[in-house]
């Protein structure tokens, strides 16, 4: 009886040392480590809105980090540059975000995202005919990036969630 004992004991053990040792889904796949980065990216919009902007930097920036670790993995996905862009424009680094946007483009020229944020870029560092091209090329896209584009304009840098 006191073997069955030990035996039961010793499976139990294991078992918990193997589950204990598993990723148990935090995977540093680039599939994984994109979409944990696009998690904290709503969260931080959500702590925007409510005028949260210290905590909200703070989880673009490590949202930021998991996005530049998947794009080590995957240089030719131009959803990665886009959030690039995004979570380096949100922290205020502008020269950044506009190089990770034309990196995207250089990938897709026609990449809706990008080419909204981009815009909403020019805007935000006053660059309002570049904003415009931007707006051009998603003339035609019947798309929201090209409605939001478009007020953002019209309204030249007012804050719009």
């Amino acid at each position: 009886m006191k073997k069955i004992f030990i035996i039961l004991l010793s499976v139990i053990f294991i078992n918990s040392a193997f589950a204990a040792g598993s990723d148990g889904g935090s995977d540093s796949s680039p599939d994984t480590l994109y979409e944990d980065a696009v998690k904290l990216v709503k969260r931080a919009g959500k702590l925007e809105k409510k005028d949260k902007s210290d905590r909200a930097k703070k989880l673009y920036s490590q949202a930021f980090k998991k996005f530049e670790k998947a794009y080590g993995s995957d240089k030719k996905n131009p959803d990665i540059l886009n959030y690039m862009g995004f979570t380096s424009r949100k922290v205020g680094k502008f020269e950044e975000a506009e190089k990770f946007y034309l990196k995207g483009l250089d990938i897709n020229p026609k990449h809706n995202g990008i080419n909204e944020y981009l815009g909403e870029l020019y805007v935000q560092t006053n660059r309002i005919e570049k904003a415009n091209e931007r707006l051009e090329v998603l003339k035609n896209c019947d798309c929201e990036e090209y409605k939001e584009l478009e007020l953002i304009i019209k309204t030249r840098g007012v804050k719009i969630y």
